[in-house]
């Protein structure tokens, strides 16, 4: 296993002979699915040999009867190139929203390095062997913490109703540091509960990665999101909007001793701001509404500076005066502490001064107006 900052995982040996099953949550309901794999950063091409799909019972268990064969145009085994991602078919699966699926991948050459999103807030579950089609948890004994080629659920809702999806772009505070594991409390997760409990069927994807910045590419933490902006937000299925909460690790990273993160450029607020103009330009280039989120409070983070501060005050001010984005969702005002409005609320902080914890994540989602959407 290789060693990163939550633990070890399996992304460096890859898989050979293995049953991988992950367990996603879907924001809104239809009749069919349809999952997408990928091969991004893959060194040679993917062989998945098979995958199912049904609905999720407790652990790595599928509630019965529920497990469909996935396949790809028309097979059930695909091969995904190095730098690719492949959608499947449509699979017959009537799901409601907020159902939990799990989603099993089978490969039986060895893969090398894997396509990976370190940080899934989720257990991950490991079989030896062709497990697709086991409804039990038994064969799967060895967990992880991270998600494994598998990039995307889509849901076909009904026929000829538009897809309308919210893509949310961000660092680990999207992603769901903070939150518990296996609970679906990540903040974009709290906004899909309320657009269900609404009845509004509008699909919320989650473009988080943990210690990802704007500007600045990461030996370990990702392209920067002005580099993986088009793949990983604009080319989803359905999106119409875009929400960003993206930044706060630009200003932080000359402070942020750590050897996985590359270089550390001191960034000033002209410079976040020209980027977030990079990012409103090409989403309405392609005609996406695009929401911009204020930067949370930090103090007493590690990574914490008065000149940092006055960056994130400078720009927070921009966002809320400019006019830019089309809207503007002011986190920073969900989560402050009154009395001391550069530190997070002591009963949202999650512990380091810079993620929220549920209820932080709560706070946030209920702070958008579900009209902007």
């Amino acid at each position: 296993m290789g060693p990163t900052w939550q633990g070890p995982n399996w992304s460096q040996e890859g898989f050979d002979n293995h049953s991988l099953r992950q367990v996603v949550r879907v924001s809104v309901g239809g009749p069919m699915v349809r999952i997408r794999v990928s091969n991004v950063y893959g060194q040679r091409p993917l062989r998945l040999t098979g995958a199912t799909v049904g609905k999720a019972a407790q652990g790595a268990a599928v509630q019965p009867g529920t497990l469909r064969r996935v396949r790809f145009d028309r097979t059930s085994s695909t091969v995904v190139p190095p730098g690719r991602e492949r959608f499947s078919d449509a699979v017959p699966l009537s799901v409601a929203p907020l159902d939990r699926l799990t989603v099993t991948l089978y490969v039986a050459e060895p893969t090398g390095p894997a396509t990976f999103h370190e940080f899934a807030a989720a257990t991950t579950y490991r079989a030896t062997g062709d497990h697709l089609f086991d409804e039990t948890a038994a064969a799967y004994t060895e967990t992880g913490r991270s998600w494994y080629y598998l990039s995307g659920v889509d849901v076909a809702r009904q026929r000829g109703r538009a897809e309308h999806a919210v893509v949310i772009a961000g660092d680990s505070i999207t992603d769901g540091v903070g939150a518990s594991s296996d609970t679906d409390n990540r903040w974009p997760d709290e906004l899909a509960e309320r657009l269900a409990a609404a009845h509004r069927p509008v699909g919320v994807l989650n473009a988080g990665l943990a210690g990802n910045r704007l500007l600045t590419d990461s030996n370990c933490y990702g392209e920067r999101l002005t580099a993986r902006f088009a793949r990983d937000v604009l080319d989803q299925s359905g999106v119409r909007t875009v929400v960003v909460l993206e930044g706060i690790n630009d200003i932080g990273a000359p402070l942020w001793v750590d050897p996985c993160l590359g270089p550390r450029p001191v960034i000033t607020a002209d410079q976040l701001i020209e980027g977030y103009r990079t990012l409103i330009r090409a989403a309405h280039a392609r005609g996406i509404t695009i929401i911009g989120a204020t930067l949370l409070p930090f103090k007493g983070g590690g990574y914490h500076s008065d000149q940092g501060e006055q960056t994130r005050v400078t720009v927070n001010q921009w966002m809320r005066t400019s006019g830019e984005f089309d809207a503007v969702v002011d986190l920073d005002q969900a989560v402050a502490d009154p009395s001391e409005p550069a530190r997070m609320r002591a009963d949202y902080n999650a512990g380091d001064g810079i993620h929220p914890n549920d209820a932080g994540y709560r706070a946030m989602a209920a702070a958008f107006d579900l009209d902007d959407l």
